[in-house]
C-alpha cells in the first residue's frame, strides 16, 4: 500500500480502488491538474488528482444528504401538523428548494461569496459560469492541492439556502397565505440569509474577529429560527389553541410520518455536517460524523427524560424534536469539541428544547411544530457552547454573534412580514383555516377517502 501527502500527513491510497474508478474519471477530465497524457494516451495520475477526485466526489455525496433533509421537514412538518393542511404544507416545502436554488444562483451566492460567482458584482447570472478562468474552476486548500469545482461549490452551499425558509413554514402552519409566505421566503432567502452569512462564511467582520460557526447552528438555524418568531408573533396563534388562560393541545395527524422525517433529518445531517469539512479528509470527516451523532442521541434522551419527569408519560413529539435539538446544537462546533463534549452538548440541547416547547407555549406564541425551540433556541445555545466547550473560541466573541444575528435577522424578517401583512395580508380568514388550507389554497386533499376533522 502506498502513501500520498495530504496537509502534511500520510494517507493510505490502495491502488487497485484509484485504478478501477479515479482512472476513467480522470481520463475523461485531461484537464484537471495532476493529470497528464503518457506518450501512449494513458493517464497519469498524480497524488493531487486522486485527493482532487476524492474531495470533489464526497463533497457532492453531501450535497443530496442535505437535499433529503428537505424531505424530512416536509413529512416532519406535515406528520405534526393536521390532515387539513397536509397538502398546503408539502406544496410549501417544494416550492421553497425551488426558490432556494434560484434566488442563491442569481443573487445568493455572489452576496454570500462576494466577487466569487460574478463577473459582473451582484447578480450572479451576469456571469454564471460564463467567462470564468480555468483556473478559478478548482477551489484549492491552503497547500495549493484540489479540494472540488467551482459547481460543486455552488451546489453544496445553495442546498443550504432554502433550509432557513423551512424553518419558518413549520412554525407558521397552518394558518398564514400562500403567496405571502412565498413571497416572503423569496425575499429573505435571496437578501438577508447571504448578507448575514457573509459575515462569517463569507469572510466578513465576525470572521475577522473570530466568531465560529463550523456548519450553522447560527447562520442557517438561529437565522431561519428569528424569522419564525416574527411570522408567529405577527400571525397570532391558530383558532382555538389558546381558550382564556387554558392550552388547548392540537395533536398532529401522522406521527410515523413525523419519525420518517426525524430520521431523515438525521441522515441529512450527515451531509449537512460532514460536508462542512470540505474536504473528504478522513479524520475529520469520521470524527464530525461521530460528535454530531453522538450529539443527537444525547438530545433524545435529555429530552425523553425531562419530558417524562414533567409530563408523567413518554411524549414521542418531545423526544423527535430532542433529536433535532442534539443535532443543531452541534452543528456550531462538530469539528471542534471533545466527542464526550458533544454529548453534554446534545444532552443540555434536549433538555432546552422540552424546557422551550412548554415555556412558549405558556407564553401564548403558537409554534405547531417546536421549530423556534429547536432551531432558535438550541441554535443559540449551540453556538455559545463552542465558547464553552473548546478552548480555542471565545464565549464573549460567540455571545456577540449571537446578538449580532439576533438582532439583524428578526428585525429584518419583522419588518418583511409586517409589510406583507398591511398589504397583501398574511393571515387567511377564519372559515379557510377551519376547513383546512388544503381546500382553501389549493382546492384538493391529502386524504381523499378520510373524514377530516375541522375545529
Amino acid at each position: 500500500m502506498d502513501m500520498i501527502k495530504s496537509n502534511n500527513k500520510e494517507v493510505p491510497k490502495n491502488k487497485s480502488i484509484v485504478n478501477k474508478f479515479a482512472l476513467p474519471i480522470l481520463t475523461a477530465m485531461i484537464a484537471l491538474p495532476g493529470v497528464a497524457l503518457a506518450a501512449d494516451g494513458a493517464a497519469k495520475v498524480t497524488g493531487a488528482a486522486a485527493i482532487y477526485v476524492a474531495n470533489n466526489t464526497w463533497m457532492l455525496v453531501a450535497t443530496f444528504l442535505v437535499f433529503v433533509m428537505h424531505l424530512g421537514f416536509a413529512t416532519l412538518e406535515a406528520g405534526l401538523t393536521r390532515s387539513k393542511n397536509t397538502v398546503n404544507i408539502l406544496f410549501k416545502n417544494t416550492a421553497i428548494v425551488s426558490i432556494g436554488l434560484l434566488t442563491y444562483a442569481a443573487i445568493g451566492f455572489n452576496l454570500m461569496y462576494p466577487g466569487d460567482f460574478s463577473i459582473a458584482g451582484f447578480f450572479g447570472f451576469s456571469g454564471f459560469g460564463i467567462g470564468v478562468s480555468p483556473e478559478k474552476m478548482m477551489v484549492t486548500g491552503a497547500n495549493g492541492v484540489g479540494i472540488y469545482t467551482y459547481w460543486t461549490d455552488f451546489i453544496f452551499q445553495a442546498m443550504f439556502a432554502a433550509t432557513a425558509a423551512t424553518i419558518v413554514s413549520g412554525a407558521v402552519a397552518e394558518r398564514i397565505k400562500l403567496h405571502s409566505f412565498l413571497i416572503f421566503t423569496t425575499i429573505y432567502v435571496a437578501l438577508i440569509y447571504p448578507w448575514v452569512g457573509s459575515w462569517k462564511w463569507g469572510g466578513g467582520w465576525l470572521n475577522a474577529l473570530g466568531f465560529y460557526d463550523f456548519a450553522g447552528s447560527t447562520l442557517v438555524h438561529s437565522v431561519g429560527g428569528w424569522a419564525a418568531l416574527a411570522g408567529v408573533l405577527l400571525l397570532g396563534p391558530r383558532l382555538g389553541k389558546y381558550v382564556g388562560n387554558s392550552i388547548r393541545p392540537i395533536l398532529g395527524h401522522n406521527m410515523p410520518l413525523a419519525t420518517i422525517g426525524v430520521f431523515l433529518l438525521w441522515l441529512g445531517w450527515f451531509g449537512f455536517n460532514g460536508g462542512s469539512v470540505l474536504s473528504a479528509d478522513p479524520a475529520a470527516v469520521s470524527r464530525v460524523f461521530v460528535t454530531t451523532s453522538l450529539a443527537a442521541a444525547a438530545g433524545v434522551m435529555g429530552a425523553m427524560l425531562l419530558s417524562w419527569i414533567l409530563q408523567k408519560k413518554p411524549d414521542l413529539t418531545m423526544v423527535l424534536n430532542g433529536a433535532l435539538a442534539g443535532l443543531v446544537g452541534i452543528t456550531a462546533g462538530a469539528d471542534a469539541v471533545s466527542v464526550m463534549s458533544s454529548i453534554v452538548i446534545g444532552f443540555i440541547a434536549g433538555l432546552l428544547v422540552v424546557i422551550s416547547v412548554m415555556g412558549i407555549d405558556r407564553m401564548k406564541i403558537d409554534d405547531p411544530v417546536g421549530a423556534i425551540s429547536v432551531h432558535l433556541i438550541c441554535g443559540i445555545w449551540g453556538t455559545l457552547a463552542v465558547g464553552i466547550f473548546s478552548a480555542k473560541h471565545s464565549f464573549v466573541i460567540q455571545l456577540l454573534g449571537v446578538i449580532a444575528y439576533g438582532i439583524t435577522c428578526f428585525v429584518a424578517a419583522l419588518v418583511i412580514f409586517y409589510s406583507l401583512k398591511v398589504t397583501l395580508g398574511i393571515r387567511v380568514d377564519e372559515e379557510e383555516e377551519r376547513g383546512g388550507l388544503d381546500f382553501g389554497e389549493h382546492g384538493m386533499e391529502a386524504y381523499a377517502d378520510f373524514e377530516v376533522k375541522s375545529v
